[in-house]
């Protein structure tokens, strides 16, 4: 068995508290691109599961490499980023999945392939939306200031969604009806809907 420091695998690179031991970003485990290395990702994995993160949330396109998670004992969610149209449902559920996991006392880890311009406002939106800076301009100046780079005009539109849900939140998604349940043991020749109710079976009838 491992020992010593490497039992607790290396930080992942761009790795940032965006709320103390609670969230956090990083760069994809490993690398990216051809800068991604095996032995650095399962090292990565390693600590991440060392540090008790609840849970790693991947925002990247492809799935690919995410079963590396289960083989050592990291839960994960694969939640890429949807299109324009789908964008106010998708960080309503996000944020508040994730705003129950905080309340829980559950830490969270979320990457993209890099600490991308889209993860950097997915993180501030998270700060506006849950009010802990309700200012849109000051939880952007906080966000940009803990990781280390400015928003561009993709992560600020990120904010600004999660802005109207956070004062206009979306209704919940209609529940699909249950497919009506057929009697196969009734008497296709039996009594009409009439005869027990009193009332005709086709309310448009004579």
């Amino acid at each position: 068995m491992p020992k010593g420091k490497w039992a607790q695998g290396i930080t992942p690179r761009n790795f940032h508290w965006v709320i103390t031991d609670r969230l956090a970003v990083c760069e994809r485990p490993g690398g990216y691109g051809e800068s991604h290395r095996k032995v650095r990702r399962q090292e990565e994995i390693i600590w991440i599961r060392e540090q008790g993160f609840h849970h790693v949330v991947s925002l990247s396109t492809s799935p690919h490499n995410l079963h590396n998670y289960d083989e050592l004992g990291v839960a994960w969610l694969h939640r890429p980023f949807p299109r324009n149209d789908d964008l106010p449902r998708y960080l309503q559920t996000i944020y508040e999945d994730l705003s129950g996991h905080i309340a829980a006392g559950n830490a969270v880890l979320f990457h993209q392939e890099e600490v991308s311009d889209a993860l950097v406002g997915l993180m501030a939106g998270y700060v506006v939306w849950s009010n802990l800076v309700p200012e849109t301009h000051k939880a952007t100046a906080v966000t940009e200031q803990i990781v280390g780079r400015r928003l561009g005009p993709a992560g600020r539109d990120l904010v600004t969604t999660a802005v109207l849900i956070r004062d206009t939140p979306l209704p919940p998604r209609p529940q699909t009806p249950a497919a009506p349940v057929v009697d196969e043991t009734a008497d296709p020749d039996g009594a009409d809907e009439s005869d027990e109710t009193g009332e005709s079976a086709d309310p448009a009838g004579d």
